[in-house]
């Protein structure tokens, strides 16, 4: 008897074989579907450990050349895996509302992050004293709204070389912006996702927070391993 893949073990553990009901099947994924349970489809964890497989190999190749990932993914499930994900890799990330032109027009991006970077700068060197308090109040509110916009892409000085997506569907104004500029998309995807638009689609239950961890884990280990020595 064939052993079990240990990774197809661990992605039925997280729940990842979960998708929706058949009414919300995106037609581009029914190739993966197995069949269904209790009148939710189950996805082929064998294709999806294969396809897993190729994202590694993905990020393996990004990994050997340095290149930046931008992390996108903002539903609440998401977030703190995408926050730790991009950590982990000193990495940019959006875990909030995706800022429209924030791929397309990032010379615009890059003078709001500039703005950040300065203002920061005062406020820790206490240059904001020579301000009035009212001055100081509005100058600190600026910090905290472009934090709120824009803090996970503070450091990103030009434009990824690829996006590890959680949710394209969710995410769709992230994902054309990328697909417009030529970015590769990696992506967890569910059963009501467009696969066409995604050059490394994992799909699987894509609201599961042990999914996600567990997939990211996965990629952001393997990017480390990858990395050239110094």
């Amino acid at each position: 008897m064939a052993e079990q893949n240990p990774i197809i073990e661990k992605l039925f553990a997280a729940g990842a074989h979960f998708g929706l009901i058949p009414s919300r099947r995106h037609p581009s994924t029914s190739r993966y579907i197995f069949g269904q349970k209790g009148g939710v489809e189950l996805f082929d964890l064998e294709q999806v450990a294969a396809l897993l497989d190729a994202a590694v190999a993905y990020v393996k190749s990004l990994a050997a050349e340095r290149k930046t990932i931008l992390f996108v993914g903002g539903q609440p499930q998401a977030r703190e895996s995408v926050r730790r994900a991009a950590g982990v890799l000193g990495h940019p990330y959006c875990a909030g509302r995706w800022i429209g032109g924030s791929l397309t027009n990032f010379s615009e991006i890059k003078k709001r992050l500039a703005r950040l970077e300065e203002l920061s700068s005062m406020r820790e060197k206490g240059e904001l004293a020579k301000f009035t308090k009212r001055e100081r109040s509005l100058i600190d509110k600026e910090i905290a709204d472009l934090e709120l916009m824009f803090g996970g892409l503070r450091g990103m000085t030009k434009l990824p070389d690829a996006l590890l997506v959680v949710d394209p569907r969710k995410e769709s104004g992230a994902v054309a912006e990328a697909v417009q500029l030529g970015i590769p998309v990696i992506s967890l995807m569910n059963s009501d996702c467009d696969r066409t638009k995604i050059a490394y689609p994992i799909p699987c239950n894509d609201s599961s927070r042990e999914t996600i961890s567990f997939v990211l884990d996965q990629l952001t280990k393997s990017y480390l391993e990858s990395l050239p020595v110094a």
